[in-house]
């Protein structure tokens, strides 16, 4: 017999904002089952699949010895993040189960009516449980394109099956030059990988949330290392042969054939509502398939909201984390903070970062900005000199009007940790000249806004 049982909250899914979530309404004496489909994914996508993982292999192949054997060291560096993983994964599990008032349940999540969910669990056997709140926290899973003969398995990967791919290839084809392609292209060619990236838009639509400028340097730094980008191409067929990965594309109707020990998919990710059963709900999806919010994530059924990169948008777990922001204020009467208006910066870990915050050039001029731009060659800055790491541009616009910064791109050494103070002056309105004249410590690649601001 399924018993139905009545809590306060139901959470579906271990994401950031999933086991955040938890650990507070738990602390708030709320009884709460946080429901998660596969014990992998404890602590969420970014910890067991992507941010750190990749990161981790960001350092490892940086680090390459030269001369190093690339077959062995690309496997002591996989052997590396999968230790890491074991560290961080049952870690955010002991954190949410040891929560007084919280129940982690391992089994697959199913809405049977708007606050109703079935639970069928892991071990055998089907629960039901059902709350005044629900959160759907589910994440994203790849985007598989319906291109023929592609299927997933062997050597043909998703960034989650390459991840645990321990056998380098010496040749690897990527289909898609998006940040998650362009972070594995950059990965892997330190390695020491022959690396092939398709795309299917021109070249003009290369990293399109940038100014062409910054486009062309980067493209430029990353051909100079020997990555090797295909527009405008046209997939057609991927299938495994001889122990390898054959690509047939055309380009402006020129067939060709790409020849690889594997094969990336990195055409994005999309939400991951399949299974949910919000058929049965009231709950509504927008075009891409994400569950649709308003400003306070609340989905169209009261009561139930969605968090994370399910809900989509931005797929970044920084913003997973500011969603729990957001019904933390709900839940404790703070209502003015939503997800409107709310500026945010990127960060591309390709070699060196590319990171991004608020307006570029381009769009500050179609909205009408008197728009003031400093720029500056990394390859200028003394640390970077030090570094022997001088590839890059550090770009920033400003409102002439106000002095207020509109937006930043930097592309060099540290400009994954720089980038943040920008987006403190976007988001509190800092006078730009604040930062040109502030004292940094020498040398550093952040002093360089003493000359980059002098415009």
């Amino acid at each position: 017999m399924i018993t139905l049982t009545k809590v306060n909250n139901i959470i579906i899914g271990f994401g950031k904002a999933g086991k955040t979530l938890a650990q507070f309404l738990g602390e708030r004496g709320e009884e709460t089952v946080l429901i998660e489909k596969s014990p992998d994914m404890y602590g969420g996508t970014c910890i067991n699949i992507a941010c750190i993982p990749t990161k981790k292999l960001v350092d490892m192949a940086e680090q390459k010895p030269a001369g190093a054997d690339k077959f062995t060291y690309y496997k002591e560096s996989i052997q590396a993040k999968k230790e890491l993983r074991k560290k961080m994964n049952p870690a955010n599990y002991k954190n949410v189960a040891e929560t007084d008032n919280v129940e982690v349940i391992d089994g697959f999540a199913t809405f049977k009516d708007n606050k109703t969910v079935s639970v069928e669990l892991s071990n055998g056997g089907t629960e039901e449980y059902t709350a005044d709140k629900i959160y759907i926290n589910t994440g994203a899973v790849p985007n598989i394109l319906p291109i023929d003969g592609l299927e997933v398995g062997g050597n043909i990967h998703t960034s989650t099956t390459l991840l645990e791919e321990e056998n380098f290839p010496e040749k690897l084809t990527i289909l898609g030059a998006g940040p998650i392609g362009l972070e594995f292209a950059s990965i892997y060619n330190n390695f020491g990988a022959d690396v092939t990236v398709l795309e299917y838009g021109p070249k003009e639509s290369f990293l399109s949330f940038v100014d062409s400028d910054v486009q062309e340097v980067v493209l430029e730094s990353l051909e100079e290392r020997g990555i090797q980008f295909v527009f405008n191409a046209r997939t057609s067929k991927v299938h495994e042969q001889d122990g390898g990965v054959h690509t047939h594309y055309s380009v402006d109707g020129e067939e060709h054939t790409l020849q690889s020990n594997a094969f990336l998919m990195a055409t994005g990710r999309k939400p991951a509502t399949e299974g949910l059963g919000l058929e049965n709900t009231d709950i509504e999806l927008g075009e891409r398939g994400e569950v649709k919010v308003n400003d306070k994530l609340e989905t169209t059924v009261e009561g139930v909201y969605a968090l994370g990169d399910v809900k989509g948008g931005p797929q970044f777990t920084y913003i997973s984390l500011d969603d729990f922001r957001i019904i933390k204020h709900q839940l404790t009467g703070e209502k003015d903070y939503t997800k409107a208006g709310r500026d945010f910066p990127t960060a591309t870990f390709i070699n060196p970062p590319l990171t991004h915050v608020g307006l570029t050039e381009k769009a500050a001029k179609e909205a009408g900005k008197n728009v003031k731009v400093a720029k500056m060659p990394v390859a200028a800055i003394p640390k970077a000199m030090i570094l022997g790491k001088k590839t890059g541009i550090f770009k920033v616009m400003i409102d002439a009007d106000t002095n207020y910064i509109l937006g930043a791109t930097l592309y060099g050494e540290e400009a994954h940790e720089m980038i943040n103070l920008f987006t403190t002056a976007i988001n509190h309105q800092i006078d730009y000249r604040a930062l040109r004249d502030q004292i940094y410590t020498h040398p550093t690649m952040t002093e360089s806004l003493n000359g980059l601001l002098g415009v």
